[in-house]
């Protein structure tokens, strides 16, 4: 747990009490502090019974004694509508930030690499936190992925913090700074909380603002908005800009020519790895992701073998194109990760003859724009509370069978795989739509792929 005593015997507030609240309280309470603690939910209130602590309404509170205010990121604290705690404390000129924050400033001699971008940064992070581990430096990972920034053990000088970072996290900084940040690419999303596309590019290049080290800023080239943003900070000056791109020769950056992962950062142009070799990895998008997380540890002084074993060993994570095995050469591939079409774009075009799982609870604009991956797809099976609207939007455009639910559409999907006899055939689950029509979410719905994969493989099909 992160010590934080420069806090000790002061007031904070805590507005929100999920997985980054809990661990900012008793991070907190650990290092004295004195912890007003609150959540809309009466649910989540009853989590402060454990730490032995009463919940303060900080909507109500005095706003004259906290020092400052630690709020979740999913919680608005200015578009569309702020809390009204949020409210309240910048009235009073209380700072609000989250609990990223105070890790940074906690810990300003561990080295830090920030990542964001709108998709691929959790693949990216967990991929740069396996490669530095891999190599035998000591690392944790986490903060808008899996561990929350002060459920973190200390760390020293030569060890590393590998952290993912969303837009409203980036926000709530004041002081945080990185020795490298990443910036992977940004298309439409959360404008409603950033007041539009202008506000949420601002937020994401503000993990370029403080940057401590030899200040690599590292970013796609293959965007608009990212390319601007490069060109702003060559203006600026004072940062060592690394280009990233999986479309064109980026002198001086890292690249992919041929299927090939090019370093060109000393200007010597070598070809490093055959990305064709990482088949857990497969994709443009992925090798984007590569290509990041090979620059990530470039800038900590990771040498190219070490970081090409590195992205060999590494497994992937769950429910982003996990390749689950194969059943009498079928492959089975859980892409229960990918909630709309942008990400379910992304699985289609890394595949052939693809038996398709999709449907749940659908998004704005269902599957509109995935037309142009029909010609990979053998056939679809819908599932879920989509199923009636994508079946219009399949109709005489493609092969489908409406299945109701996920235990029929893949033993349906292995059928049709067998009886067809194609090579190269993936029984693909790539909903483009949220879990919670009939799961809790899509961490449960890709367990239950996994759970029927099993079964088939032991002939329960």
């Amino acid at each position: 747990m992160i010590e934080l005593s420069h806090l000790r015997g002061k007031i904070v507030a805590v507005l929100g009490l999920g997985k980054s609240g809990q661990a900012s309280v008793k991070a907190l309470i650990a290092s004295g502090a004195i912890v007003w603690a609150w959540d809309d939910n009466p649910d989540s209130l009853l989590q402060l019974d454990t730490l032995n602590l009463a919940p303060v309404n900080i909507a109500e509170c005095d706003w004259n004694d906290p020092v400052m205010l630690v709020i979740s990121p999913g919680i608005p604290s200015t578009f569309p509508t702020p809390h009204p705690a949020a409210e309240r404390a910048r009235r009073a000129g209380v700072p609000i930030i989250c609990d990223v924050e105070l890790l940074c400033t906690a810990h300003p001699d561990v080295p830090t690499l920030a990542i964001t971008g709108t998709n691929g940064k959790s693949t990216t992070t967990a991929l740069t936190a396996h490669i530095l581990a891999h190599a035998g430096v000591k690392t944790q990972a986490g903060g808008n992925l899996g561990n929350p920034a002060l459920g973190f053990d200390p760390m020293e000088a030569d060890d590393c913090f590998v952290l993912e970072l969303s837009s409203y996290q980036l926000e709530l900084l004041q002081d945080a700074s990185f020795d490298a940040a990443a910036l992977l690419n940004i298309t439409p999303d959360h404008l409603d909380r950033h007041g539009g596309m202008d506000g949420y590019i601002a937020a994401k290049r503000l993990v370029f603002a403080r940057a401590k080290g030899p200040k690599w800023a590292i970013i796609s080239g293959d965007d608009e908005p990212c390319h601007r943003i490069a060109e702003e900070l060559a203006r600026e000056g004072g940062r060592y800009i690394v280009m990233i791109s999986v479309r064109e020769t980026v002198p001086h950056g890292i690249y992919v020519r041929d299927g090939h992962l090019i370093d060109d950062l000393d200007g010597t142009a070598d070809a490093v790895f055959d990305l064709r070799q990482a088949t857990h990895m497969p994709g443009l998008h992925n090798w984007q992701n590569i290509a990041f997380a090979y620059a990530l540890c470039r800038a900590r002084g990771i040498d190219a073998a070490k970081i090409i074993d590195g992205i060999m060993s590494f497994p992937g994570l769950a429910h982003r194109q996990e390749r689950l095995g194969a059943i009498d050469s079928i492959v089975f591939v859980n892409d229960s990760k990918a909630t709309n079409a942008e990400a379910t774009a992304k699985a289609l075009s890394a595949y052939d003859n693809i038996y398709w799982i999709l449907g749940g609870k659908p998004k704005e604009g269902g599957i509109d724009g995935l037309d142009v991956f029909y010609d990979r797809i053998r056939k679809a099976f819908l599932i879920g509370a989509a199923s009636d609207a994508f079946a219009e939007t399949l109709e005489g455009k493609l092969p489908f069978e409406s299945c109701g639910t996920l235990e029929i559409a893949a033993s349906r999907a292995l059928a049709c795989a067998r009886a067809d006899g194609v090579a190269g055939a993936v029984v693909l689950l790539s909903p483009a739509c949220a879990s919670f029509d009939q799961y809790k979410s899509f961490e449960a719905r890709g367990d239950h792929f996994r759970d029927l994969f099993a079964r088939f493989e032991r002939g329960q099909a």
